[in-house]
């Protein structure tokens, strides 16, 4: 007799004096195997994209797109949206979001500015006060969703509007000029020092991100913190039955990623050579894309960090290889737009391996 469901088949064999099943995998075929592929390594998916990407473009525009300069020059333009979309992957992880990312980040780069020029600080303290901004920041939210239990979504939406409209009052909507920053506080502009390797130009924004994503990538692999972050945001009250601190890993989350946003406004500040108070303001939907399109979970527990950094990158590819191409700007945000629908539709696919 024989029993067949999606995933297995049942035997079930009499023997005289009893009676034997036997379990067997039926899955075995070439999609099952891909299916099991991606779901242990989700960034594969983004990453296949990102190469497929650049042959494409290196094929149609020649050395006009491949070359060290083009292709460092996109890492240039995409470090902040990378240092963002790590903070923002530590959140979704949770299966949780935070829409106040861009927000933190500005107004951590306004008190670092902000502090130096109106109050005479030093600029190392006036950097360490933002960086400690963006960890209160990260803390209240992390407080309201882990303790209060308020839902991700409506907590760091409410965040995003009171941390923008704080912005915009204690700033008076002042920007501090580039000239002013190089003559008295170049510390401010240090993520923006170049230096070339092998004819292409690198910036301390892009090693500093990259060198984010591979610890991170590391402590979400290797520690126990990272083990209790996926825990969480696969099943909270499984991974609390099994004695993890959901309430203390959701709060370090936050905490962390507001933190993250800190750097990341101290690098905005060197990416845009002032500090103004209206930059940024998309970064919480562009770090949200990255995530997505590097195949991190919007239901949290599954995917890697170093999709987001690939995420990333596509974004950049796609704008720069198609501005070089002579395209309309339009074309950027219908490619982008179908890569999300087509990331969270190959995440659904994915997921069904574990159902």
């Amino acid at each position: 007799m024989t029993r067949e469901n999606d995933n297995y088949e049942t035997v079930v064999q009499n023997t005289g004096t009893e009676t034997v099943a036997q379990f067997g995998n039926t899955k075995k075929g070439f999609m099952a195997q891909l299916q099991h592929l991606l779901h242990v390594n989700p960034a594969l998916v983004p990453l296949f994209v990102l190469v497929a990407s650049i042959a494409v473009f290196g094929l149609l525009l020649g050395s006009k797109f491949f070359s060290p300069f083009a292709l460092t020059l996109i890492l240039q333009q995409v470090q902040i949206v990378g240092i963002v979309a790590a903070a923002q992957s530590l959140v979704i992880l949770t299966a949780g979001i935070d829409l106040s990312v861009g927000a933190i980040m500005v107004l951590s780069s306004v008190v670092m500015g902000q502090f130096t020029f109106r109050y005479g600080m030093p600029v190392e303290l006036a950097i360490m006060c933002g960086l400690l901004t963006g960890m209160i920041c990260g803390y209240i939210n992390g407080w309201l969703v882990a303790v209060m239990k308020l839902p991700p979504f409506i907590v760091t939406l409410g965040m995003w509007q009171i941390v923008l409209a704080t912005n915009f009052l204690y700033s008076a909507n002042e920007t501090i000029r580039a000239q002013d920053i190089e003559a008295n506080a170049p510390l401010l502009q240090v993520f923006a020092t170049k230096f070339e390797v092998g004819g292409a130009v690198l910036t301390v924004g892009v090693i500093f991100m990259v060198l984010l994503i591979l610890v991170l990538s590391y402590a979400l692999k290797q520690t126990a913190w990272g083990r209790h972050v996926y825990a969480v945001g696969d099943d909270p009250e499984a991974a609390q039955l099994s004695g993890v601190n959901v309430r203390r890993t959701l709060i370090s989350v936050y905490v962390l990623s507001g933190l993250i946003c800190a750097f990341a406004g101290w690098a905005l500040i060197g990416r845009i050579g002032s500090v103004s108070p209206t930059s940024g303001q998309l970064a919480n939907i562009e770090s949200i894309t990255a995530v997505v399109i590097g195949g991190i979970s919007l239901f949290g527990g599954r995917g890697s960090i170093l999709g987001a950094l690939f995420g990333a990158l596509i974004v950049g590819v796609f704008t720069l290889g198609l501005r070089l191409a002579g395209a309309d700007a339009q074309w950027t945000f219908l490619l982008i737009g179908a890569l999300i629908i087509g990331a969270v539709a190959v995440d659904q696919w994915i997921r069904k391996v574990s159902a």
